[in-house]
């Protein structure tokens, strides 16, 4: 019998014509199964999963109207034949209703018969390709949406691993540090796989009590507990047909490993306080941060549940071993922050933004560090002199002849002013002004009318004589007459405003 013969389930309460079709669907390359009467055909049903059913419609206990809407139930996809001596056109029409693939009269004629099975079994075959070339598609356009960023060579390796591995039904155990990104790998396996329309559930082992930990993850009855006051169903249960992520696996209690051993291994989970077995029909894919083995020498986690995990193990490298990959996290970085602000990325920030991501345990936390722009509308709006204004000042206790200022603590009461004003009952604090000027220049390189507003009031402070107001087109004006002012102050402060506005020309 060939590999990939069609599969035949033939159900008549007649031996005879149940022996007749067997011999002739089997000589035309058919994978033939009987059962006499309707009760055995729906045990044979629920034992395997034809690919035709051909069935008579009279017959005694189950009929095969009640065949039809099992398989239905069950595959909506397997073609149904029905066969009958006593055709009725209401029959009829509650055949076709039901979803019939053919409804055939005995007596029937031996090619008739096999080019009616032909036919459904060509229909199965395409309906199932349509499907699985379907699933592709979403799983391709799901790939290009959701694939974890990075290049490097490490990370590749991960990515490879993780895309031969998600069309299977295996448990995957995911190992590394905390903030590698264990969970976006979980639902990247999830939106490969066949599982991909259904639910992705996640829980953390260690975020909650062992007695809450087994409610939630195999459900209680009620009565079971103190508050249990309705039936609760399960994780497992409701993520039936999809795929349960297990967080921090090694984090669980001993006991609850237990019970999770028995879910792996006999597919099914019992509700705490219940007595019948819940079927489960999950994907588990478990992660942790933890080196498992060492837990095992330790006696703190199960061998027996460890092996039944690490079916298929994937290692996430830490963002340190893959720097190369940093320089994207910038760019998603700084787009994300930038779409929700309704702004372009700012070019010259990259550079601040990859050192603070390279700095950063989990590349996420960069986010909305200072160093990726995160000021705020405000402060923005504002520009470079209002940040200038809102630096604290340094205090300042004294200077010398040559007219520079010494930073230092705060002067005490009674004593002299540096600045000629006299004693003040205050501390006196300043801003040394070269350093002032140079902290300006650089603020305000990139915004042209910040920088002249900036540098203007820089000139009237310095010169003994008043500058005019700066403007976007009056900037070098402002520097001119910054310069051109002589300091009635000292002769070295006059220079040191000379050195000063001619930097500040050269940067406007």
């Amino acid at each position: 019998m060939a590999a990939n013969a069609p599969s035949i389930l033939v159900i008549d309460d007649e031996q005879g014509i149940l022996e007749t079709l067997r011999i002739l669907l089997k000589n035309e390359g058919f994978d033939v199964t009987i059962a006499q009467g309707g009760k055995a055909g729906l045990e044979q049903l629920k034992n395997s999963a034809p690919d035709i059913v051909l069935t008579d419609v009279k017959m005694p206990g189950v009929t095969g109207i009640e065949i039809l809407s099992a398989v239905r139930g069950q595959d909506p996809e397997t073609p149904v034949i029905l066969m009958t001596a006593q055709a009725s056109l209401q029959t009829a029409i509650q055949a076709v209703n039901e979803g019939a693939f053919y409804y055939i009269q005995k007596p029937f004629s031996n090619d008739d018969m096999v080019a009616i099975c032909r036919r459904a079994a060509e229909h199965r075959r395409l309906r199932a390709e349509n499907k699985q070339l379907k699933q592709e598609i979403r799983r391709r356009e799901r790939s290009g949406q959701v694939k974890p960023l990075g290049k490097s060579r490490l990370f590749s390796d991960v990515m490879r691993l993780a895309e031969q591995v998600a069309p299977t039904e295996s448990t995957v155990l995911i190992q590394g540090e905390s903030g590698t990104g264990k969970e976006v790998i979980a639902r990247y396996l999830h939106e490969l796989s066949a599982r991909a329309e259904g639910l992705f559930l996640s829980l953390n082992c260690g975020a909650l009590p062992e007695s809450l930990l087994e409610s939630e993850l195999f459900g209680h009855v009620k009565g079971s507990f103190t508050g249990a006051v309705r039936d609760k169903q399960g994780l497992f249960a409701a993520a039936r047909g999809g795929t349960f992520f297990l967080d921090e696996i090694g984090e669980m209690s001993p006991a609850t490993q237990v019970k999770l051993l028995r879910v792996l291994q006999e597919r099914e989970a019992i509700p705490v306080g219940g007595t019948e077995a819940i079927p489960v029909d999950v994907r588990v894919v478990a992660a942790t941060n933890r080196d498992l083995e060492e837990e095992i020498k330790r006696g703190r986690f199960r061998t027996d549940l460890y092996y039944r995990l690490n079916v298929i193990n994937i290692h996430l490298p830490p963002l340190r071993d893959r720097r190369e990959d940093i320089p994207i996290f910038v760019k998603e970085f700084l787009v994300h922050i930038a779409g929700e602000r309704g702004e372009a990325p700012m070019a010259r920030e990259c550079a601040r933004a990859r050192e603070c991501v390279g700095a950063c345990r989990h590349p996420d936390e960069g986010r909305r560090h200072p160093a990726l722009g995160d000021s705020g509308p405000d402060q923005r709006a504002q520009g470079g002199a209002a940040r200038h204004r809102a630096r604290a000042p340094e205090p300042v206790t004294r200077r010398d002849r040559a007219g520079v200022h010494h930073v230092g603590p705060a002067k005490r009461r009674g004593q002299q002013d540096p600045r000629g004003g006299g004693s003040r009952d205050r501390p006196v604090y300043a801003v040394p002004q070269a350093e002032s000027l140079r902290r300006q220049r650089e603020e305000v390189r990139f915004r042209a009318p910040t920088a002249s507003r900036v540098i203007g009031l820089a000139s009237r402070r310095w010169s003994s004589s008043p500058a005019p107001h700066a403007t976007t087109a009056g900037c070098s004006i402002a520097c001119a007459a910054g310069s051109a002012g002589g300091c009635s102050r000292s002769a070295q402060g006059s220079a040191i405003s000379r050195r000063s506005s001619s930097s500040a020309s050269a940067s406007c």
